[in-house]
């Protein structure tokens, strides 16, 4: 059965400019990084020390997809209309001026939500993020 999911694919323009920007920018590691046989780059980071969930940085030029989508995703993710997700993080005003400091934009600084603390950034390909430390959930309940 389904245990968790372990790859979230996020698209990139360019796959060495974001390598550079997840490693350097964000303290993330480089998991696997090989040319596969058919032109596509497996090219997977996650942040450092972590265990879970890895980042798969897909060019859709060099992809599952045929060159017509693969344009059309280039223009969405170009765009800034894409989002893959939300990043988890212990202190995000902390963390904001850290980040935003090493070049990081943030379109949203941190602000208080009902869930916690947030702030929008983006990666340099465009793709956006909520930057997120959630708050801390009452004694005997789960947040999910």
């Amino acid at each position: 059965m389904i245990t968790g999911v372990s790859i979230v694919s996020v698209w990139v323009l360019d796959q060495d400019s974001a390598k550079e920007f997840y490693t350097t920018k964000l303290g993330c590691q480089v998991t696997t990084d090989i040319q596969l046989d058919n032109g596509m780059r497996w090219l997977t980071v996650r942040p450092e020390g972590s265990k879970g969930q890895e980042l798969l940085l897909m060019d859709p030029a060099h992809s599952m997809l045929d060159a017509e989508t693969a344009e059309q995703v280039r223009a969405l993710v170009a765009k800034g209309a894409l989002s893959p997700g939300v990043m988890a993080t212990s202190d995000c005003q902390g963390d904001y001026e850290t980040l935003a400091a090493r070049g990081v934009q943030f379109p949203q600084a941190p602000a208080e939500r009902p869930y916690g603390t947030e702030a929008v950034m983006r990666d340099d390909s465009g793709n956006w993020y909520s930057f997120t430390e959630r708050l801390a959930a009452p004694a005997g309940q789960r947040t999910t």
